[in-house]
């Protein structure tokens, strides 16, 4: 594979359109979107149903083919790598967390930590993807929850296990889909919480959300309209607003003991 350069953005969107074909009807769902990520960014892309947010995220994840523009990440070109390419591109650089956790009911947490090293190449050693699987566990605080099924854990502890499992392959570049979409006030602010403390470590985080108060915690936010980037703005007031959820989450807090 093409070594990048760093001296570029992580990602570089220019022109990206993506539509899609039914018979004949054609839905276009990117627009011409043009778009730089910083290494070390925390950024939240929002809009409504329909906005093309997603379809962006999964391009991202090279999930996705774009129908037209350009997406390079860290300097390389999406659209010259092979399959083989992109499946160790996504494995070593990407990792993803989704809304919906998406862990397997009937594996450990540390065995569902350990998929990603699977796919890895050269393969890792079963002693190794254990201790790696472990380590990522106790930086999301689940060190002595390893062993403990899916169903034994809250959705919030689910969802660490899924962040431990984007984390297993120390990758450059976090791409999380609504990621506190299942999770209820309490439960969302310590995930917020985490990802600040990850991207403080120095990983590049892209969040898609629909949520305000969640995309507080971002140091930037990208709202998307029609398939179009529609606002690109700092946020200027991160500090103020987990504020003030943490003190809404107080509040519903009392009120249910009162």
């Amino acid at each position: 594979m093409i070594e990048p350069d760093k001296n570029v953005p992580v990602i570089r969107l220019r022109d990206l359109v993506k539509t899609y074909r039914t018979g004949e009807v054609e839905v276009k769902a990117v627009r011409g979107v043009t778009l730089d990520i910083q290494s070390g960014e925390f950024v939240a892309v929002m809009g409504a149903s329909g906005s093309g947010k997603s379809t962006v995220m999964n391009m991202l994840g090279c999930l996705d083919q774009p129908s037209g523009g350009s997406y390079l990440l860290d300097g390389v070109s999406v659209a010259d790598l092979n399959r083989k390419e992109l499946a160790d591109l996504r494995n070593k650089k990407l990792g993803f967390v989704f809304q919906s956790f998406n862990l397997l009911s009937r594996t450990s947490a540390v065995e569902n930590v350990e998929l990603p090293l699977f796919y890895a190449h050269p393969p890792a050693s079963l002693r190794e993807r254990r201790q790696r699987a472990l380590e990522a566990l106790e930086k999301v605080g689940l060190g002595e929850r390893g062993h403990h099924y899916p169903s034994q854990l809250s959705g919030g502890q689910q969802q660490r296990v899924a962040i431990a499992r984007a984390l297993v392959n120390q990758p450059e570049l976090v791409l999380a889909d609504e990621p506190t979409g299942n999770l209820d006030t309490r439960t969302s602010i310590e995930i917020m919480g985490l990802f600040e403390e990850l991207n403080d470590a120095g990983i590049t985080i892209v969040m898609v959300t629909h949520e305000l108060d969640i995309a507080a915690y971002c140091k930037r936010s990208v709202v998307m309209r029609d398939g179009r980037v529609v606002s690109d703005t700092r946020n200027q007031n991160r500090r103020i607003a987990r504020e003030e959820l943490a003190c809404l989450h107080e509040s519903e807090q009392k009120a249910r003991l009162a």
